[in-house]
């Protein structure tokens, strides 16, 4: 059997015509633990919506091998104003084996206390959601996860204001979820967790900057690259730039000298 678990072929994702991800290749093994890295407008949540599906590429495609999906998205994408409880938000992790209207049974309700007191959230089943701290939140979205009993896992800033125990409590759990031969991808911003307890970085600024083992990644050299690859980049155009054309942009300097700050872009 094949170790590749997901397999970008030039993928090109992006909104109305622009692209956000620009050519993407390379492979997910299956059972990696995998930290996606980059500054805010890299890209990275746009490649997690187009990996689950969410959003259709521009040009190129993803393929992948996966079962069942489960997607964590930024908290801030969630209207915590409709009024729902917490038992509501995480049963929906049912609704692949039930269905969105399905019957939930005795036995769901067990599996549902187990998760809620796996993420220290035992007793909060009837609180509304507007009442939940920003970690309570993310425990809950975490226990939503662990009940879609997924073997692709997709966590888009699980961490974002969330407290140091909370984000220990968190990590167990992800830990929990490779051991147990789970592919995980998960966008973070804190270079240091990434170091400590991710193997693998796929480190992007709109375009591949580089992918592997995280401290062939995770070096000054690639950092700064991806820092001036970013700012190459006009937020306004639908186009991208050839992958020659940006790599000759970043070696010459050209982003970074404040003598020439014109933004250039070449059809795709």
């Amino acid at each position: 059997m094949s170790d590749t678990y997901l397999e970008f072929n030039n993928l090109t994702l992006g909104y109305q015509g622009h692209a956000a991800v620009h050519h993407l290749s390379g492979l997910v093994e299956r059972g990696s633990l995998t930290a996606v890295v980059g500054a805010n407008g890299s890209g990275k949540s746009t490649l997690m919506k187009g990996v689950a599906g969410i959003l259709k590429p521009i040009s190129g495609d993803c393929t992948a091998s996966f079962k069942r999906l489960a997607y964590l998205p930024q908290q801030s994408e969630i209207d915590r104003t409709f009024p729902a409880r917490v038992i509501d938000l995480v049963s929906l992790g049912f609704w692949q084996e039930r269905g969105l209207l399905g019957r939930i049974t005795r036995e769901d309700r067990i599996k549902l206390a187990g998760c809620l007191e796996a993420v220290g959230l035992s007793g909060f089943d009837k609180r509304p959601l507007d009442s939940l701290s920003g970690g309570q939140m993310q425990r809950a979205l975490f226990a939503r996860s662990m009940l879609q009993n997924a073997d692709l896992i997709l966590l888009d800033e699980p961490f974002n204001a969330v407290d140091e125990r909370t984000i220990r409590d968190l990590l167990v759990l992800i830990k929990q979820w490779a051991a147990e031969n789970r592919t995980i991808l998960c966008v973070l911003h804190d270079h240091a967790l990434v170091r400590a307890h991710f193997p693998q970085t796929l480190l992007i600024a709109r375009q591949l900057v580089a992918w592997g083992s995280t401290p062939d990644v995770m070096t000054s050299d690639n950092l700064l690259r991806a820092r001036s690859f970013q700012e190459a980049w006009d937020e306004t155009a639908g186009w991208c730039e050839g992958q020659q054309v940006a790599k000759d942009r970043i070696d010459s300097g050209l982003p970074g000298q404040a003598a020439d700050r014109q933004r250039t872009a070449v059809h795709v």
